[in-house]
């Protein structure tokens, strides 16, 4: 409890006093990974002074105009809207070696937060499936009769016009026209295509789906400031906007949730699940329970930088005890899914490398929280295999190789796990005598695992194999 209250203090980085660092862009986030990969290379090759000119705004522009910007994203006028969300993206963007102290904090500009929620809202209330696939449904009306009088229905008759009235003709002729109605419906599809029908054109849904991305990227990058965290991290219709944006992450873009996630992992020190069930308004109807399932779905992605991301994100809200409650119940699918993340199968070793970081930093704070956590993680299958196999790699990162030899030693520390580390005994005496980093660490755990009058007789099985 002692290291999760210098955590909480500290950031996740264990004693250190600095903040959580900010995330970036993640690597390889953009729909082109190779096109990022190549402006990465070309990024960390190239001198800043190669860089090109960078667009600035003077801090005093939003002081002057902040009403006008409020009023055009709440306008839904497309150059009004464009002009605000052109001027937010210059007055929030911040180059890596940019060293201007001037930021834009939400709070010198009522309303704007909410009007650019209401841009992503607006998108959201109109977004259709990227795959819409129409769902089979039995339609009832007109079922029984030979033509409703919708499209070329009637030219299924014939070309003599003619309609046999129900009972006065025969079945057979009634049988004949029923068929060729059907194949003609079947045929042109006309029976299911009101769909959409007064939706907005596909410029039009295009563009509003552009204007709700660059939205998305304003709050990411006003995420980044120290002087917004607290209104964002307290902010319900921010918090349920994102969530919902990371839960149809299936469906939604992709630039949208990527902006929703790093926008969350940004706040997650200072956010507390239970705004979800609190007093404040709400736009969303999302509950904590439904918020960290949606973080589970981005777990359980496909897309590396998302369940890396994923992973930070539970590690930092696990440091929170008000969030204990939301996340307990999923800490074995937690567990299960960290400790593949640590084994990821990548042509990429930076990835790898990335996945495993992630991990071991979740497990690290996962193991801090009581005894049933650390009893469930020593349970899990591979996962001591696999803190092991970061250490002996080694991870490139030591700070990584470090928090894993600390969660083997929060785990020994529950004598119910002492029979399954014991185990591992030869593998903890190699690492003890061959890397001096880590010794002291090792130490500790064979002492654990060997010293304690109570496990003698374990002991004795772990030595001899009796």
């Amino acid at each position: 409890m002692q290291k999760r209250e210098q955590s909480k203090l500290g950031g996740v980085g264990g004693g250190a006093s600095a903040p959580p660092a900010k995330r970036g862009r993640p690597f390889g986030s953009g729909g082109n990974s190779a096109a990022a990969a190549a402006a990465a290379a070309a990024e960390t090759a190239a001198p800043s002074t190669l860089l090109g000119p960078s667009l600035h705004v003077h801090s005093s522009f939003a002081d002057q105009n902040n009403k006008r910007i409020v009023l055009a994203l709440q306008s839904g006028l497309k150059s009004e809207l464009t002009w605000a969300l052109n001027t937010l993206t210059l007055l929030s963007f911040k180059e890596k070696d940019d060293m201007r102290k001037d930021t834009t904090p939400l709070a010198k500009i009522p309303g704007l937060l909410d009007a650019l929620l209401s841009v992503i809202d607006d998108w959201r209330d109109i977004a259709l499936p990227k795959e819409h696939v129409k769902a089979p449904r039995v339609r009832n009306l007109g079922a029984n009769l030979l033509v409703t009088g919708f499209g070329n229905e009637y030219e299924a008759l014939g070309s003599n016009g003619t309609l046999p009235l129900p009972g006065l003709g025969s079945s057979s002729q009634e049988a004949s026209v029923l068929s060729n109605v059907t194949k003609l419906r079947s045929s042109s599809e006309w029976w299911l295509d009101e769909d959409g029908l007064f939706n907005l054109d596909e410029e039009g849904r295009a563009e509003r789906q552009q204007c709700a991305v660059a939205a998305s990227n304003i709050i990411r990058n006003f995420s980044f400031m120290p002087d917004n965290e607290v209104i964002m991290a307290q902010h319900r219709h921010c918090l349920e906007t994102v969530f919902q944006c990371i839960e149809d992450y299936l469906t939604e873009d992709e630039e949208l949730v990527t902006n929703a996630l790093e926008t969350i992992v940004n706040l997650a020190p200072l956010l507390d699940l239970g705004i979800f069930s609190s007093s404040k308004p709400s736009y969303i109807k999302i509950t904590g329970k439904r918020a960290v399932q949606a973080i589970m779905g981005m777990l359980g992605s496909v897309v590396k930088t998302w369940h890396c991301a994923a992973a930070e994100l539970l590690g930092r809200l696990i440091i929170n005890p008000d969030n204990e409650p939301f996340l307990l119940p999923f800490v074995p699918q937690i567990h299960k899914r960290l400790v593949d993340l640590m084994s990821l199968p990548s042509v990429d070793a930076q990835t790898a490398h990335g996945a495993q970081a992630a991990a071991v930093g979740a497990l690290y704070n996962l193991a801090e929280v009581n005894m049933d956590c650390r009893l469930k993680l020593a349970s899990e299958r591979w996962a001591i295999d696999r803190l092991l196999k970061v250490i002996k790699a080694p991870h490139p990162v030591p700070e990584v190789c470090r928090k894993a030899a600390m969660i083997l030693e929060s785990l020994v520390s529950e004598p119910q796990n002492r029979a399954l580390l014991l185990a591992y005994e030869n593998a903890f005496a190699e690492i003890l005598f061959s890397d001096a980093r880590y010794s002291d660490t090792f130490a500790r755990i064979l002492y654990e695992l060997t010293s304690r009058p109570n496990n003698k007789v374990a002991a004795a099985r772990g030595v001899w194999g009796m």
